[in-house]
């Protein structure tokens, strides 16, 4: 369905694709909907979130928007950090 984890994968692999095609507009919707799919499934520190996260950094960047790719990638660091952490 449109809010399932997989969902959110072929939209983010949709988006890296249009971001090859240097068609960084219409590739930040759907960076962000698999963002907020993500998010509301597995939970807004889980590792497949900060992968969104990271493309998007990727995406602020090409775009000239540093401060948003460093907040993403800040956000990305910390999740993928936690998740290491022991428990």
């Amino acid at each position: 369905g449109p809010d399932h984890p997989d969902t959110s994968q072929s939209l983010n692999n949709l988006a890296s694709l249009r971001v090859g095609q240097g068609d960084h507009a219409r590739a930040e919707p759907l960076y962000e909907r698999a963002l907020a799919i993500r998010e509301r499934a597995l939970g807004p520190d889980h590792p497949l979130v900060a992968e969104i996260l990271e493309n998007l950094a990727t995406l602020y960047r090409k775009t000239d928007r540093d401060a948003l790719a460093d907040e993403a990638e800040a956000r990305a660091t910390r999740i993928r950090a936690a998740a290491r952490a022991p428990r």
